[in-house]
């Protein structure tokens, strides 16, 4: 039942079929083997339903909601101006700039492709203007807007917690340690190739121009505050602030920054509806397909095939880290997350680790499948918006790629870089 499974799931999408119809037929079919037919359907819809019952899925077109609005009103360009007028003058500095503004905007938005559209678009010209190579500058956006999966909010972390019964609010605090040691890993490289390719440095702003550029940055500050410090003080659940970050968009954009007007609502509304929808639709065929492999025993049946189980702690997070890097090359991270984390629930619950721990290495195998040839969402986001050929996208990624994969070897030698702020904040 496995081989014929895989088999269609692997045919239908060499034949250009989107995600969802692989993952429905993979399930019909497992559905009819193990059942001897499909008189009882019903019982894999209410599966597939369930998969989108969770109150907390609310989240996700919340924030999809805000950063649609923020994307197109001046939030993005405000941050990036304070945080050129900051570092924008050291060696290397708009670089470092281009991947601490998509650190901050990922803390406000909560989507990477969001990420490449805002930040890239005002910053690739500055940095091909100053000297940076197209690669690098392709590269170095891809990959800084690829933070936004590990700092709160994270798309991929509400789905990874409501699949595995994590603490969505926990999973949020332990992404920020991570998502700023690769901050640092970025802008290290950053100084490191303007100082040898000897890239001119940008004019340094007055300290008047920094404090205006602090004031006008205020209002976006405040998205990162109103989710971290609402979930930590207790004020908000990951739901609430979520609804809360809309409230405070619309606020924002519509009534202080004046940026919008209310004929942008309709197209906003549109886009926002068409990107949940997708989401949701992928969600419930993909809890409908865990389902059917779960109730066949299939992942437990795999685990002690390659003896994972005999594996230790360690082992079976290498393993881990392997699986969803490998698959998010080529599949949605959404769906490598709806399929792949039942699969390893077992092993993960046999050796005793922690699931937020397994949540934030997992969220970050998924942010490098994005920016990782051959398919990685970001890389075609980028075409898209940038208008370059595929070869000129990706060239630049693998010292980018090689960091990432360092970030996870650490997190994994010193677990405490993800789980230190968790464990100070619910422990």
């Amino acid at each position: 039942m496995t081989t014929i499974m895989v088999t269609t799931m692997i045919a239908l999408l060499l034949l250009g079929f989107p995600m969802m119809i692989p993952l429905i037929s993979a399930a019909v079919i497992g559905f009819y083997m193990m059942f001897n037919g499909l008189g009882n359907m019903d019982t894999l819809i209410q599966q597939m339903m369930a998969g989108i019952r969770p109150a907390s899925l609310i989240a996700v077109p919340m924030f999809i909601l805000a950063a649609d609005i923020m994307t197109r009103g001046q939030s993005a360009e405000r941050l990036i101006n304070m945080v050129m007028s900051f570092i924008g003058h050291v060696k290397g500095g708009l670089a470092v700039s281009t991947a601490a503004s998509c650190t901050l905007f990922g803390a406000v938005s909560g989507s990477t492709q969001a990420t490449v559209v805002a930040v890239g678009s005002p910053l690739r010209p500055k940095l091909l203007k100053a000297g940076y190579s197209d690669s690098f500058s392709l590269a170095l956006i891809i990959n800084s807007s690829d933070i936004a999966f590990l700092i709160p909010p994270s798309i991929g972390m509400i789905i990874y917690g409501v699949i595995s019964g994590t603490s969505i609010g926990e999973l949020f605090i332990a992404g920020i340690g991570p998502g700023l040691l690769i901050l640092l890993m970025f802008s290290i490289y950053c100084v490191i190739y303007a100082t040898v390719r000897k890239v001119p440095t940008e004019q340094k702003a007055s300290w008047g121009e920094r404090l205006s550029a602090v004031r006008m940055a205020l209002w976006p500050l405040g998205f990162p505050v109103i989710i971290v410090g609402g979930i930590y003080g207790g004020i908000f659940s990951p739901t609430e602030a979520a609804a809360a970050c809309v409230l405070y968009a619309i606020l924002l954009e519509f009534v202080v920054f004046r940026s919008l007007q209310l004929n942008h609502i309709y197209a906003i509304a549109k886009s926002t509806g068409l990107i949940t929808a997708v989401v949701f639709i992928l969600v419930a065929v993909g809890n409908g397909f865990s389902w059917i492999i779960s109730f066949a025993q299939i992942p437990q049946t795999i685990l002690e095939a390659v003896g994972i189980n005999e594996a230790g702690p360690v082992g079976v997070l290498i393993a881990i880290c392997i699986a969803f890097f490998v698959a998010c090359m080529f599949v949605d991270p959404i769906v490598v997350i709806l399929v792949l984390t039942p699969i390893f629930a077992p092993a993960v619950a046999a050796t005793g680790l922690d699931p937020v721990l397994v949540g934030i290495l997992i969220t970050l195998q998924v942010a490098i499948g994005s920016a990782t040839p051959p398919f990685g969402c970001d890389i075609f986001t980028a075409i898209a918006i940038f208008k370059r050929p595929y070869w000129d996208v990706i060239k630049g990624t693998p010292p980018f790629v090689l960091m990432l994969v360092s970030a996870a070897a650490l997190i994994i030698m010193f677990p405490q870089i993800a789980l230190f702020l968790r464990d100070l904040a619910f422990r």
